[in-house]
């Protein structure tokens, strides 16, 4: 164990000295005619080399597993055996290298992950002034926050004003002034000015530190295609070392037996499919799109039929009442009600209508009941859609019914308000459309997607009123939750590949059922848990990005794969026909360890292409 560590702390030098005593192996034989001095330079070249691989070999033997390091130790020590020195001194040296170069690499293909982990808040600052670790901080705990530090935690600002950057949660760096009652999230900056907060969520509960969480389990969540080639390997590996086997047997040629070994190596094709997805998931994880693993991308790089949500999704979800009807005498005391039942509600239909109503008073309620998909009864007061009504013998005049469809057709959703059995207010509620979906969705139809379709609670007339703006393709209203999961079983079983697009937890059954959910980062946190893909900018253009890197990343795995077959078959090929004299036989152990090397760090700075990848709108 000792000997083994002292080799992987030393693993560079060895690489360095091994490479050191080749150089001088070439310089006694072509500077000094001195064959001893080559064979002792190319032997202990092997020997530094070989020795670090060798350990590996034996330590995943130990797991019953026939891996690459074994095939290039038996191939080095076959090379040794029949004399060929300088053979098994290159094939060393360039696996060793190539190794070196691989974890470099590698570790610059996952610099955007490390990166998110290094901005994680270790520090905070008491509202006193004293410092203490990130660790001592409670719920609840008052802390300072100080021109050009970092937000400690997710909390409210109750003092204070400041502009914060929240890049970090984001992935926009854009300044938003942000003042007492407003919410701040761990890991954003403050640019200017001095806020006080209160600590709602520390650490790993954090809305950073679920980011962190979602990033480092999304590297390990391998596609169907790295699945497939993991299964694949475990076969390929034994199966080249028994043809090298059999070669040899019926050949009775060593040579060519350890060669096979080598050109046989597959680790272009194992490392291909994992550098593309780890790069697609830390681009995405640094513009604010959250992938919840390789899966996940190769799903969704399929899907042929959006559905979204409308309030909250389509639109912002900061409605506002812009049309109110009343029927007869509306009282003082039936709007303080109104205040109070709706001002239990978390849907932003109720926070318009209490908004509107604008009264602090609150009254002492009775029961309270919802009706699921319908609305409210509070006592002898009804507060919900026309449903609510009629199916409790609650019947609108034709006048009454004529105004709620004008203001429907207006794409205002409405709520309708009845008291001892009459209809008395009917409100219009109004919410702006999120800029810039429209252009969103065109992008999406260019980059190849077939359909687009709005499922939603609200009334028929708002929704289509909306979907008409968009170019939504089909509008389903007057939906309950379940409703909405009905239909996306449908659409799976017609053979669609889905994605639903929400914000709610009222979407999370659809959001989970879909083969990809994609949740708005602004949304509950439900969805966010559910969901497959996260939106922490709540914007558009993150989905036509997202769609557009899952794409990317697909095709960059297909390269990589291809390159890595075309490798494989290129060199066996150039083994068999160099034998024949059809072509110059310019394969052997050397050469091979060179192109497979090659190869890989080929796929690896192709799958790197991928970290500053930008979508092209």
């Amino acid at each position: 164990m000792i000997f083994q560590k002292w080799l992987y702390k030393n693993a560079n030098r060895l690489m360095a000295l091994s490479g050191l005593m080749i150089v001088l192996g070439y310089v006694g034989k072509y500077g000094f005619k001195n064959d001893w001095a080559w064979n002792i330079s190319m032997l202990l070249a092997s020997i530094l080399g070989g020795v670090p691989i060798a350990i590996h070999a034996y330590q995943a033997l130990r797991y019953k597993q026939i891996s690459i390091d074994l095939l290039v130790t038996i191939a080095v020590l076959g090379a040794i055996f029949i004399g060929e020195y300088e053979e098994s001194a290159i094939v060393t040296f360039l696996f060793t290298f190539g190794s070196y170069l691989e974890k470099r690499t590698l570790e610059k293909t996952r610099s955007s992950i490390k990166t998110l982990t290094q901005m994680a808040p270790a520090t905070a600052l008491f509202a006193d002034g004293k410092e203490v670790t990130i660790d001592e901080v409670n719920v609840g705990n008052q802390l300072l926050v100080r021109t050009g530090s970092q937000v400690p935690v997710d909390g409210v600002i109750y003092e204070g004003t400041g502009l914060v950057n929240e890049a970090s949660i984001t992935g926009e760096a854009r300044e938003i002034r942000k003042s007492a009652g407003d919410k701040v999230f761990a890991g954003s900056f403050l640019a200017n000015g001095s806020i006080y907060v209160i600590a709602e969520k520390i650490g790993e509960d954090t809305i950073f530190g679920k980011i962190i969480e979602l990033v480092e389990q999304a590297q390990d969540m391998k596609s169907s295609a790295e699945k497939f080639i993991d299964r694949f390997a475990k076969f390929y590996t034994p199966a080249v070392l028994l043809l090298a086997i059999v070669v040899w047997l019926w050949s009775q040629n060593l040579a060519l037996a350890i060669t096979i070994l080598v050109l046989g190596c597959p680790g272009a094709l194992v490392i291909g499919a994992p550098v593309s997805n780890v790069a697609g998931i830390g681009n995405g994880a640094k513009n604010g799109v959250l992938i919840k693993g390789g899966e996940v991308i190769h799903t969704f790089s399929r899907v042929d039929t959006l559905l979204f949500d409308k309030t909250g999704t389509l639109t912002k979800g900061t409605t506002q009442v812009v049309e109110v009807k009343t029927f007869g005498e509306v009282s003082e005391n039936l709007l303080t009600k109104i205040a109070t039942v709706e001002g239990q509600s978390n849907h932003p239909l109720a926070h318009a209508i209490v908004k509107f109503i604008a009264r602090d008073e609150r009254v002492e309620m009775g029961q309270t009941d919802v009706i699921k998909g319908q609305g409210i009864i509070a006592d002898e007061i009804l507060i919900g859609n026309e449903k609510l009504l009629t199916e409790r013998e609650i019947l609108l005049t034709e006048s009454q019914k004529s105004l709620l469809k004008v203001m429907q057709e207006k794409g205002s959703s409405t709520v309708l308000v009845a008291q001892a059995g009459q209809l008395k207010i009917i409100y219009g509620i109004a919410d702006e459309i999120r800029p810039g979906v429209k252009e969103a969705l065109t992008q999406l139809r260019r980059k190849g997607m077939q359909k687009t379709i709005m499922l939603t609670g609200d009334n028929e007339a708002s929704a289509k009123a909306v979907a008409s703006q968009l170019g939504i393709d089909e509008v389903h209203a007057n939906l309950l939750p379940e409703d909405k999961a009905k239909i996306v079983e449908k659409l799976k079983k017609l053979g669609h590949k889905l994605a639903f697009v929400g914000d709610g937890i009222n979407d999370s059954p659809s959001i989970a059922l879909a083969d990809i959910g994609i949740a708005m980062g602004s949304g509950t946190d439900v969805a966010i848990e559910t969901s497959d893909i996260v939106l922490m900018k709540s914007s558009f253009d993150e989905l036509v990005d997202a769609y557009t890197l899952a794409k990317s990343t697909v095709r960059n795995m297909t390269q990589n794969i291809a390159l890595a077959i075309a490798v494989v078959i290129f060199l066996l090929t150039g083994l068999i026909l160099g034998g024949t004299g059809l072509v110059p036989s310019f394969v052997n152990m050397g050469t091979g360890m060179f192109v497979h090397e090659a190869s890989i760090l080929v796929v690896i700075l192709n799958g790197m292409r991928l970290i500053s990848y930008k979508a092209k709108s």
